[in-house]
């Protein structure tokens, strides 16, 4: 996976905010997959994956539903930033 910048992070927050609670977690974690797969691709072939995207987390994030971006204080959009976050962080430490 690219490096994630801010727009990649709330762009996934986005889509775990348009998606049931309950699947969140699964869906930041395919995200994730997703965006590390294309990455690998791009960097054996060299061009873009076609469903996957460029490797970064917003393309990945972005073949699903977006909620409209609520406020940083919305508490729901607040706990999926978090979610996402940590997600990477476990994602990366493993």
């Amino acid at each position: 996976m690219r490096p994630v910048l801010h727009g990649d992070l709330t762009v996934a927050a986005r889509a775990l905010l348009a998606a049931p609670a309950e699947t969140r977690r699964d869906l930041v974690d395919r995200i994730i997959e997703d965006a590390n797969a294309a990455h690998q691709h791009l960097f054996q072939t060299g061009r873009v994956h076609p469903v996957w995207g460029t490797g970064s987390l917003m393309t990945s994030a972005r073949r699903f539903d977006l909620a409209h971006e609520p406020r940083l204080d919305d508490p729901d959009y607040a706990s999926c930033l978090i979610t996402v976050l940590q997600r990477i962080t476990a994602y990366r430490a493993a």
